[in-house]
């Protein structure tokens, strides 16, 4: 499923960062801990050039804490990369952040000057909520549904560090299907922007290979079926998702799989490994230069007709 969902307020606020990229001394990055790399925005990796960045990776109280370990690890392999796992549950956990950008960037503290930080993240990763308890005070709009922030704002945290808010922004096209996939079952993309039952059987399939124990628990599932179309059905059976004729409503169980996956309900979850999207990036790579390849072959052969 290749995601395409780019409103106008986000085309320009790519424009706007590219633009005060030059005055900005770190970036802040907050992804969801669920999926670190699915919601890492790759337009960062060409803006930043040799910036320290810190990646925050949100919503660890819902990604599983040994997978997080790993990613972090797998992050900070990056030259300048800080990856630091929180939850704004623990309001302390997310202000830890501020002497982690002091020790990034050194010399700003030491002459006195304010640390210039620009936030970004994709949307409802909890960028604005971060924002909030660094300031202490309610500052950037909250909310469930992606796309909440629509413009830039400086925020000056009164700490020696001056943020600069930008909207949650996906990019024109995710090439990695999976990805796609990823960002619409943690909800980074519209509800409506997308079929229900194709996502809530793409987590259901992905959950019955790597979380197998805990849909039983959750689900009173004592032996799992074989595929996630058929685990979206049962599901649904159980929940009473009917309709007339006791046929599955498969949208309304996706739908409550869905919801309960988000919650943290079903149980600490985290729906990519490192070694999973770098064979996936391999993958991706294969097919553009395929692609590219053809279209080098289609300008030849026209050419070669004139």
């Amino acid at each position: 499923m290749a995601v395409q969902w780019y409103p106008g307020h986000m085309h320009k606020a790519q424009k706007e960062i590219a633009e005060i990229m030059p005055q900005i001394d770190m970036i802040i990055e907050v992804l969801d801990a669920r999926i670190p790399y699915s919601s890492s925005n790759p337009m960062i990796t060409k803006l930043r050039g040799d910036k320290p960045v810190i990646k925050l990776l949100n919503k660890r109280d819902l990604a599983d804490p040994d997978l997080t370990s790993r990613w972090v690890d797998f992050l900070e392999q990056e030259t300048g990369v800080r990856a630091l796992p929180v939850t704004t549950q623990q309001p302390a956990e997310v202000k830890a952040l501020i002497e982690t950008c002091r020790k990034l960037v050194p010399h700003r503290d030491q002459m006195g000057k304010n640390i210039r930080a620009i936030i970004m993240g994709i949307p409802n990763v909890g960028k604005s909520t971060t924002i909030n308890l660094l300031a202490g005070r309610i500052i950037a709009k909250t909310g469930n549904e992606p796309a909440v922030t629509k413009a830039q704002q400086r925020i000056n945290l009164q700490n020696g560090v001056v943020l600069t808010d930008t909207p949650g922004m996906l990019w024109p096209k995710v090439e990695n299907e999976n990805s796609g996939y990823r960002l619409a079952v943690t909800g980074a993309v519209k509800d409506t922007a997308i079929e229900s039952d194709d996502v809530g059987m793409f987590a259901a399939d992905y959950l019955l290979e790597a979380y197998p124990t805990l849909i039983q628990k959750r689900y009173g599932i004592d032996q799992l079926p074989q595929t996630g179309w058929d685990l979206l059905e049962e599901i649904g059976r159980r929940r009473g998702c009917l309709r007339s004729g006791g046929k599955v409503e498969m949208n309304k169980a996706a739908d409550l799989l869905l919801h309960e996956l988000r919650a943290g309900t079903v149980g600490k979850i985290t729906m990519e490994t490192p070694e999973m999207v770098t064979a996936e990036e391999a993958e991706v790579e294969r097919v553009r230069a395929e692609k590219a390849d053809k279209k080098a072959q289609r300008k030849a052969k026209f050419k070669g007709r004139r």
